[in-house]
């Protein structure tokens, strides 16, 4: 994947380097009117000019997309970590036994004692 992504820059740069070098007849940009239709200008090459306007509206995106990726990574990061500290904080599960059937029942002995109960009230 290295291989083809470099391969990708190089092409890239390749056909930049070479409409730079087609289009480098300077041209005047006027920054700043002054009086009598007279400018404060630059002349700079057209490749130069169309490079540096390519790159005023391709910096403003690529910062944004970086910042969803780097604020989706930490909102991920925050729930992974919340999810670990939820995982160890849960009780392990603990298997009961049932009890044997010759061990007495609870409702048994509430039974025994209801029963001495009645015969008290009897006499």
């Amino acid at each position: 994947m290295q291989v083809i992504k470099t391969a990708v820059w190089i092409i890239i740069t390749a056909i930049l380097v070479s409409f730079i070098a087609m289009n480098w007849t300077k041209v005047p940009v006027n920054i700043w009117p002054l009086e009598y239709d007279k400018f404060v200008y630059f002349e700079w090459p057209v490749g130069i000019i169309a490079l540096l306007f390519f790159l005023l509206g391709f910096l403003p995106m690529w910062m944004l997309y970086r910042a969803l990726g780097w604020r989706l990574n930490r909102r991920i990061k925050s729930l992974e970590g919340s999810l670990r500290t939820a995982a160890a904080g849960e009780p392990e599960a603990v298997a009961t036994a049932t009890p044997p059937a010759s061990a007495p029942l609870l409702t048994s002995a509430a039974e025994e004692t209801d029963a001495t109960s009645d015969t008290k009230a009897e006499s």
